[in-house]
């Protein structure tokens, strides 16, 4: 039975944890803004922070005429089936956040998107920061737990403009028979720094995304980190690219990717096409039991003065590691929970402690699964 989710706080227990283990903060005082869309029904989108504007895409399409300008333009809507399939709804469903001018964001803002009823969700997400504003974002994803089946089609626009900033931190829940499918892209102009931020450690069917960020100005800066575990069955097709086409931009593309039976295939790929850009792939792979990892790193320089890196390692857990950790009162399982957790111990420059502490809250509820 579907809950009602007028209020967040009257949420099922069972549900408000799900969706709480992704980072939403049912008591929506305690963010800056927040929006909350259950399968195609936009529940509620208000702003509590000066200067920032939430609402839904379909209402800002027809509030403001230079809207269009944003619309389908860092992702085209013809990329591939899923873009395709998304861009043909009349009714275009998803979330739409504008930092003013100079407005910067202390307390997180928050966007959830809920599969409950429907087979298939569909959204369409613009972020806009405009010159010297500063967004964090937190935006959780998760199906209900009675939810056993069913897709979730995400396209997400991010546009930052010169010296302004946006963090986007996401978080998924997903059920082991949901295939999940975001197509995401930022354009990031002169000195605009861009941080995108992936997790997911919860069992789910498929996820398959490839988000792009386009460094046309000057000393624009794009940083990935990417935390996912594969379960058995699950398979996380994953990556990030950065393009860098301004002078003196920088990308740095950082993974750490787990199986403990499932597949992950992450890919990475920096592109310099300016002199005095910078750039860093690095995809570390754990496996603990049966499951593969595969790691497809691209560096494209084409230019003199653009300076790319990559590296990638896939392994087991050492044994003297474990021996060691023993050695010192650990039990064995125990010391093989406090190697991983130190594996996926990303410490991301720049990102807000808020965030920071949403990510390791979704690693710890992982934690009984090591």
């Amino acid at each position: 039975m579907q809950p009602d989710v007028t209020d967040l706080e009257n949420l099922p227990p069972e549900e408000k944890e799900r969706l709480r283990q992704t980072g939403l903060e049912t008591d929506v005082s305690l963010r800056g803004g927040s929006y909350f869309q259950q399968d195609q029904n936009i529940v509620h989108a208000t702003s509590g922070t000066k200067g920032v504007e939430i609402l839904g895409i379909a209402e800002a399409l027809e509030k403001y005429d230079w809207m269009k300008d944003y619309y389908w333009n860092a992702v085209p809507r013809d990329k591939d089936r899923i873009t395709e399939y998304v861009a043909k709804q009349e009714k275009p469903k998803g979330v739409v956040v504008i930092a003013r001018k100079g407005v910067k964001t202390t307390i997180p803002l928050q966007a959830c998107l809920y599969l409950s009823e429907e087979n298939i969700q569909h959204v369409h997400n613009i972020f806009i920061a405009e010159e010297g504003a500063e967004m964090h974002m937190i935006s959780g994803c998760a199906s209900a737990s009675y939810r056993y089946t069913g897709s979730h089609l995400g396209v997400s626009e991010f546009y930052i403009h010169d010296d302004a900033h946006i963090t986007s931190t996401m978080i998924h829940n997903w059920g082991e028979k949901i295939s999940v499918f975001p197509r995401s892209a930022a354009i990031v102009q002169k000195n605009g720094l861009f941080i995108s931020n992936y997790v997911c450690m919860q069992p789910v069917k498929k996820v398959e995304m490839y988000p792009t960020a386009k460094l046309i100005g000057e000393h624009a800066t794009a940083r990935f980190s990417s935390i996912v575990m594969a379960h058995p069955n699950s398979y996380l097709d994953i990556g990030s690219r950065a393009i860098l086409t301004g002078k003196g931009t920088s990308a740095e593309l950082i993974t750490r990717a787990i199986t403990r039976g499932g597949t992950v295939i992450s890919r990475g790929h920096i592109a310099g096409e300016k002199e005095g850009t910078k750039g860093h792939i690095e995809c570390k792979g754990l496996i603990l039991k049966d499951g593969f990892i595969h790691a497809i790193p691209e560096i494209e320089g084409r230019v003199v003065g653009t300076s790319l890196s990559h590296e990638a390692a896939v392994g087991k857990i050492a044994r003297d590691e474990i021996d060691y950790l023993v050695s010192r009162g650990l039990d064995e399982e125990v010391a093989t929970a406090t190697i991983i957790r130190g594996f996926l111990d990303v410490k991301i420059q720049g990102l807000p402690e808020s965030l920071q502490t949403q990510i390791d809250a979704a690693i710890d509820v992982a934690d009984k699964g090591f």
